[in-house]
């Protein structure tokens, strides 16, 4: 196996759960695949949508040049960029970075408000050495460094679901609000994410909003889901917020009901619908909103409010109470206000 030693000027945190230094080994033995964790080098600057998140979740600033470690994954964002796993990689191919998370594929096409992708150069796949004394590499994946799998409990605590219809619907800053109420209880709340593309910043929102611990798919060796990988993830995920001694699993899937992510698949769970005491659906208007809840209720679920931006001003309110039946809550102009509609539903007082 060729190798060489490079410095990397920025590592992302999708490859967190492997505490990479910055001087690392790489091998031009590429092994690819969903997950395997590259070098790269940035080929061009960017005016916008031009940061990287680190390991601790900061937001760094992305220049030509840069060497940047990130891993191979497919992303389908409404709103962002669309890319996929390419079937083979070898150094010197070019790639794109697909999201702020340092997700790497096969570029297919991008949203106006992003521009063209930052373009790198595969420099080769970072190797890591995990046992300790012993200076043998091993090709590096998001996999390796994840979560040991539990099985489940046959009883999960209390869990408040937040679903919605597409990316950028609200779903983030509601199970903040969730989290900081139930926080304020007394209440020992775990955050997971349990869908989407790897970023830290959701979930360490629901940190700082009071959650004692967070996990998201990423923490079960994923860059990204699907419809095949998301159940496995969603169970190793929600067996380790029992074991960590959770009262309530506040639970946020990324993207949307019919994104291509698996919320369809995650929601069929029966381990998931039996927990659910709560569930959160955000939308950005009443058509989005009503097709979305008939969606949820023909798979067993009763929404327990609807929150994000059709809820904004009184008129999608209205939409929600009269001709959907249920609550409305905005967690921007009341976060306390949908934060008790949930404690309520859990059997709390507000």
């Amino acid at each position: 196996m060729l190798t060489r030693r490079i410095r990397a000027d920025k590592i992302a945190s999708v490859t967190r759960g492997l505490a990479l230094d910055r001087d690392l080994v790489v091998t031009d033995e590429i092994e690819g695949g969903e997950g395997a964790v590259l070098a790269v080098r940035v080929l061009n600057d960017k005016a916008h949508y031009n940061t990287l998140e680190d390991v601790h979740g900061r937001p760094r600033l992305v220049q030509k040049g840069d060497v940047v470690v990130g891993a191979l994954g497919q992303r389908r964002a409404l709103h962002g960029y669309e890319g996929r796993v390419p079937e083979s990689v070898a150094a010197g191919v070019r790639l794109a970075l697909l999201n702020l998370g340092g997700v790497v594929g096969e570029c297919l096409s991008w949203h106006p408000s992003v521009g063209p992708p930052f373009e790198v150069e595969v420099l080769g796949q970072v190797l890591h050495f995990p046992h300790f004394g012993r200076r043998e590499g091993v090709a590096a994946t998001v996999a390796a460094g994840a979560l040991t799998p539990l099985p489940l409990p046959a009883v999960l605590p209390p869990l408040v679901l937040i679903v919605g219809t597409s990316m950028d619907a609200g779903k983030t800053h509601c199970a903040a609000a969730v989290v900081h109420r139930l926080a304020r209880q007394g209440r020992r709340v775990v955050g997971l994410k349990l869908t989407g593309v790897s970023l830290l910043r959701d979930i360490l929102l629901m940190r700082d909003a009071g959650a004692e611990v967070v996990h998201d798919f990423t923490d079960a060796g994923l860059p990204s889901t699907s419809r095949e990988t998301v159940v496995p993830a969603a169970r190793r995920l929600l067996a380790h917020a029992a074991r960590a001694g959770a009262e309530v699993i506040v639970a946020e899937s990324g993207d949307g009901l019919l994104g291509p992510y698996g919320v369809r698949e995650l929601l069929a769970l029966d381990e998931l619908r039996r927990a659910t005491r709560a569930l959160v659906l955000c939308a950005h208007d009443p058509p989005g909103a009503s097709a979305a809840h008939g969606l949820i209720t023909a798979l067993g679920y009763t929404p327990t409010l609807v929150a994000g931006p059709l809820t904004d001003n009184g008129v999608g309110a209205r939409f929600v109470r009269e001709e959907l039946g249920c609550a409305a809550a905005n967690a921007l102009l009341d976060p306390e206000g949908l934060g008790d509609i949930v404690a309520r539903s859990l059997g709390e007082s507000p």
